[in-house]
């Protein structure tokens, strides 16, 4: 190709210089109104151009053979026809007869469109059967930054949202599809690129769009150029990319699965400006990521992980969208698409909304298509779901377990003996970071013309160095992690361990590669349980290691040691800056750390399990963590099944989780406004918020929660409305603080309502929220009520003079039981003072503590909870 660029130049540079500068300026002006693919080369870079600055700018703008084209019409239109007959005849000379004319940009795209239609029509199902996108494709929820409490469903109108203007009017560059595993993110990038192919998306904006694959790219031997990728893309090699690139502001990549790169490390090197430079897969992809190639194109991207520290290095300000699964009425349309059959379709879909926990997981659509999967097998056999399930783990175990019991009877051995193979080819990919294998890592553990090789792996063709390599690859990334985590619970007891993959590998490898290891590890807690451990040994024909499992629970308990204790007065809160609740994620990675622990503890489903791994836990701090009802449901399990003595705080977190946003009728919205209580909605119990889950854990006889802290998370009235209730009937909670939690007038009050029942045990009470004086004051009021409380903290608050008179009132009480009082930070004047001291000589056992009071001696520190 470039001998023929360079005879290009060549044969433009000497037609040009046969030409009188009379007749290079009637060139130059032919060519400022010669438009291609609409565009054409401005003038003010064509004015005072010489015959060497016209060849470097016709090829720049059209690439060199489609250059000569634009020479030669625009000879003929500046009336140098002999100039333009030589071109001709020189140019079939030096190239030869030229192949058929390459399209202009407009009939590429029109060509290339069709290309992705026909490409794209089909996706494969992790089972490899290949279904019409527009057949199996299940509308999403998808929640967008800022509003990510407000989730849309994925049609049209959401997708063209995403590459909108933000709020600065600035056009976004860079959007990121994120959410756990199996939540659709592929199926949904997949669906946006078929749909801007059939002119639904993007269709003003976006020229060519295109499909990258970040495993596959980073798999790839040998180098490449984004124009390369770009051409393989295309129905053939004739594709105008030399016009493509020059306007790369209408070009959209969609890079699949950007949770493979790395951090940039110190030492990489530069990155990738020119689009036709060869260079590593993961050196063009680290470029396109942080722009520094093709800064104007658009790019969606989708990742696992919300923001890990590790990617956020790579990316340039992306705009996050969180995928959030399906809605109760999509999961239905599902079940729907995927039988094709309305009468197995109601009957699977009625068998599984009756187990009401396997239901709740259909909202992800991987869990979904196993679910669907095995129920065509069994009704093909004229059974039911054959047992109820209720974690991720279990429904990946139903589908292994549901091939092993399709084999015939006599070849069930033998496929036990290879299933254990392919758990262990599993573990050493998840653990050398390797999705593709050879067929000599197949030969090695002899799997090679395996039955479950077609049952569990894809094969596939890639193109190599010198012939076609061969690779194998699993039907599904979670297929991998999850065979890797049973391949632990399949080694004998008796058998010597290897020491580069055993279980320490897997929990305390290099922390830069644990955003790998999360899924492997959440289903090795799911296999613990005894209930799993007795469904491997009858599915696998052998006894799950229990040694396993105790490994596991002492690198559990192990995790709390070393941890610094809050300091249990709050005095950190109130020297805290407004400001800090945003401060800046520096280690945006290990902040969700103690939630993914709590996932891996929910996996199990085994009561007894969680609540010995929580001794080594006695404080669980989560900060800054945006709760979807999957977290909160963890969350709440877990402190349900928490041991006496535990505390458990929330900083800066945001409770409210995704819910579907829903166009309300004139007639409702009316009401609403008007204030009416007609309706059977607000006529009836409120609505529970996000944080009901926790309440309801809370209040559990077995839950051993002591210690409570929310701090800075904006509590809304309908979650004080939860609390308040679980304070009434929480069994061991003994301290709850508050602190600067937006709380309103109305809140504050219903919480005073919790703490002022018969039943409430809290003992020790800190509160710091500005404002509020009037609910304050109520509070105060209701202190005598409070049967168990012994300790107040009021640092910071903002107390009136009606409210402090109430609170001296209160404390002169001779039924008031309270100990100490904290009033740091509060505001006091030389009344109040005296007022303080005349209550402490009335009550010698009430230690008050504020900064004018210095004359009296510090209360000794008692030993209270770890907060």
């Amino acid at each position: 190709m470039e001998p023929r660029a360079a005879a290009a130049r060549e044969l433009l540079l000497g037609a040009l210089e046969d030409l009188s500068q009379e007749h290079l300026k009637r060139f130059r002006h032919k060519l400022r109104d010669q438009r291609v693919d609409g565009r054409n080369i401005p003038w003010g870079r064509l004015e005072g151009a010489d015959a060497l600055d016209l060849v470097e700018l016709l090829v720049h703008f059209y690439g060199p053979e489609r250059a000569l084209d634009v020479a030669q019409k625009t000879l003929q239109r500046a009336d140098v026809r002999d100039v333009a007959a030589r071109l001709k005849e020189r140019r079939l000379q030096s190239l030869g007869p030229s192949s058929p004319a390459q399209l202009s940009v407009s009939e590429y795209k029109k060509k290339y469109r069709e290309h992705v239609l026909r490409q794209h029509a089909k996706v494969k199902e992790r089972d490899a059967r290949s279904v019409k996108i527009s057949k199996r494709f299940t509308k999403l929820l998808i929640a967008e930054e800022p509003e990510a409490e407000r989730a849309r469903r994925s049609d049209t109108h959401t997708f063209n949202r995403l590459f909108g203007r933000d709020e600065e009017g600035e056009r976004r560059l860079t959007v990121a599809l994120q959410g756990p595993a199996g939540i659709g993110k592929t199926m949904a990038a997949r669906k946006i690129l078929y749909d801007w192919a059939a002119g639904k998306l993007y269709h003003s904006h976006v020229d060519f769009a295109f499909f990258l694959s970040c495993r596959e790219l980073l798999e790839r031997p040998g180098t490449c150029s984004l124009a390369d990728l770009i051409l393989d893309q295309c129905p053939d090699r004739e594709a105008p990319v030399q016009q493509m690139l020059a306007q790369s502001e209408r070009l959209l990549f969609i890079l699949d699965g950007v949770d493979e790169m790395l951090a940039p490390e110190p030492a990489e090197p530069a990155p990738c400006r020119n689009p036709h430079e060869a260079a590593s897969g993961a050196r063009v992809l680290g470029s396109l990521l942080s722009k520094e190639l093709l800064p104007a194109a658009r790019l969606l991207v989708t990742r696992r992980a919300a923001a890990p520290g590790r990617l956020q290095a790579r990316l340039c300000s992306p705009q996050c969208a969180e995928v959030c699964g399906f809605s109760d009425k999509d999961r239905k349309k599902y079940f729907y698409k995927f039988f094709q059959d309305e009468w197995k379709a109601e009957h699977a879909y009625r068998s599984v909304k009756e187990n009401e926990m396997l239901f709740s997981l259909c909202f992800v659509p991987a869990v979904c298509w196993i679910v669907c999967t095995v129920l065509r097998q069994q009704l093909q056999r004229g059974q039911d779901l054959w047992r109820a399930s209720k974690t991720t783990t279990s429904v990946y175990l139903l589908f292994v377990a549901s091939v092993l019991r399709s084999a015939p009877a006599a070849d069930g051995a033998q496929l036990q003996r290879e299933l254990r193979k392919l758990c262990r080819l599993a573990r050493d990919g998840v653990l050398g970071g390797r999705a593709r294998f050879s067929e000599e890592d197949l030969e090695r553990l002899q799997l090679c013309g395996a039955k479950v090789q077609t049952q569990f792996l894809s094969k596939k063709e890639m193109p190599g160095v010198l012939e076609t390599e061969v690779t194998y690859q699993f039907i599904d990334q979670s297929f991998q992690e999850f065979l890797a985590a049973l391949s632990y619970l399949l080694e004998d007891e008796g058998a010597p361990r290897a020491a580069a993959g055993g279980i320490e590998a897997l929990l305390q490898g290099d922390p830069a590669l644990r955003g790998h290891l999360k899924l492997t590890t959440r289903f090795l807690f799911g296999l613990l349980s005894t209930e799993r451990m007795c469904e491997i040994e009858r599915h696998f024909g052998c006894t799950a290691s229990e040694r396993v499992k105790q490994q596991v629970l002492r690198w559990v308990q192990d995790q709390g040691q070393g941890r610094p204790r809050a300091a249990p007065e709050g005095t950190e809160e109130i020297l805290a800056p407004q400001g800090t609740e945003e401060s800046e994620e520096e280690e945006g990675e290990e902040l969700d750390s103690p939630l993914e622990l709590l996932y891996c503890l929910y996996e199990t489903q085994e009561d007894a399990f969680v609540h010995q791994a929580l001794r080594g836990l006695p404080e669980l701090v989560l900060e800054r963590v945006h709760f979807g009802r999957m977290d909160l449901a963890v969350l709440s399990y877990c402190v349900r099944c928490c041991p006496a003595g535990q505390a458990l705080r929330l900083v800066s977190c945001r409770l409210a989780a995704a819910q579907e946003k829903k166009k309300r009728s004139l007639m409702k919205r009316l009401q609403g406004s008007l204030g009416g209580s007609s309706s059977g909605a607000t006529a009836g119990k409120p609505p529970g918020s996000p944080l009901r889950p926790l309440c309801e854990a809370m209040i559990d006889r077995q839950c051993g929660l002591n210690s409570l802290t929310l701090s800075r998370c904006k509590l809304s009235d309908s979650v004080c409305r939860d609390l308040s209730e679980a304070l009434r009937e929480a069994p061991a909670l003994a301290e709850l603080g508050l602190f600067h939690n937006g709380l309103s007038e109305a809140g504050l009050r219903v919480l005073s309502e919790g703490l002022a029942s018969p039943q409430c045990r809290v003992q020790t009470l800190r509160v710091q929220q500005p404002g509020l004086q009037e609910a304050l004051q109520y509070m105060v009021g209701k202190l005598q009520q409070i049967p168990a409380l012994t300790t107040l903290d009021l640092s910071g608050c903002q107390l009136s003079e009606p409210a402090l008179t109430c609170l001296y009132t209160t404390l002169k009480c001779p039924g008031c039981r309270l100990q100490t009082l904290r009033l740091t930070s509060v505001e006091l004047s030389e009344q109040s003072l005296q007022e303080l001291r005349a209550v402490e000589t009335a009550n010698p056992r009430l230690v008050i503590t504020h900064p004018a009071l210095d004359v009296h001696p510090k209360p000794p520190k008692v030993s209270i909870s770890a907060l």
